[in-house]
């Protein structure tokens, strides 16, 4: 959304915004509009909705719009040459990573769970393979050692917007020419699904760490106590406490450590399932834990 309200605020027009169809959301099911269709429809703005960019329908009123270029941010979808070929100065991505490091749809996440200590942002022109057309404009960004997943796509998208207003600028004023990815470097970053994000804690504590942070918020860390999924949030490593076995929870005044791989974690906020989110030293007093209790 920071880059749709950017290019609202530049010089340029905003014809028409395309974006995923309306899913059904909350207790009653209702149709809900994505967070850009809904800022696009506030602001006046056609809001096309395909299924499929494919759609015969979709191409269409593309044509009819015949826009010069066709920004996107986070579609999720890959572009058929149809498409492709409609604006005459194409489409032009913007992508939260430095390209070709983390090509595809979770670059924030795989930088942080990878240890990755710098990341940035990327306008690039779209091709029909993954994340690989010539690159327009790159920016920086340190990743902090508590960042997670949203803190840092929250920067990222604010910078990432005004990156993508210039790269358009220049592609309009003729001044700015894309440059071909190098071919080395080259990482892909696929979706992390609940299964990933499942804490293992035989891994050594930096790693749960870097993963906890990595799936804040989506797809949301877990782990199980008592047979039950009880959903995790960031940790803190705890270097120089007494060793605990992975899983082994030792609970205290004002902390929780859980055993892992190497020394123990401080476990943050956890959520049980069907509660509200509180604090570890909460939790750890309501279900009164015992000496055999276990994050598995």
């Amino acid at each position: 959304m920071p880059s749709l309200a950017a290019l609202l605020a530049s010089r340029h027009e905003v014809a028409a915004v395309v974006t995923r169809p309306d899913k059904p959301a909350g207790r009653g099911r209702h149709l809900l509009a994505s967070p850009v269709g809904e800022q696009a429809l506030a602001a006046g703005i056609e809001v096309l909705k395909p299924a499929r960019p494919r759609e015969p329908e979709f191409l269409e009123r593309l044509r009819q719009i015949a826009p010069d270029c066709c920004p996107v941010v986070a579609y999720g979808g890959l572009l058929p040459r149809a498409a492709l070929d409609i604006p005459p100065r194409g489409w032009v991505n913007l992508h939260f990573s430095l390209l070709p490091a983390w090509r595809g749809a979770a670059p924030v996440q795989h930088a942080i769970l990878h240890g990755d200590e710098i990341t940035g942002a990327a306008t690039f022109e779209i091709e029909e393979d993954l994340d690989t057309g010539p690159v327009y404009g790159l920016l920086t960004e340190t990743i902090r050692p508590s960042d997670t997943t949203g803190d840092l796509l929250g920067r990222l998208a604010s910078d990432g917007a005004r990156l993508l207003v210039d790269t358009l600028d220049g592609i309009e004023d003729g001044v700015l020419d894309a440059r071909p990815q190098s071919v080395e470097g080259v990482s892909y970053a696929p979706k992390l699904t609940p299964q990933d994000a499942r804490a293992n804690w035989t891994y050594p504590a930096l790693r749960l760490d870097r993963l906890i942070r990595a799936c804040t918020p989506a797809p949301g860390a877990w782990t199980t106590f008592r047979d039950e999924r009880l959903k995790l949030g960031p940790v803190r490593p705890a270097n120089g406490a007494d060793p605990l076995a992975p899983g082994e929870l030792r609970p205290g005044r004002k902390e929780v450590l859980v055993g892992t791989g190497t020394y123990p974690v401080s476990l943050g906020e956890v959520q049980p399932q069907g509660k509200k989110r509180m604090t570890a030293v909460d939790w750890a007093r309501g279900v009164r834990l015992t000496d055999t209790d276990r994050l598995i």
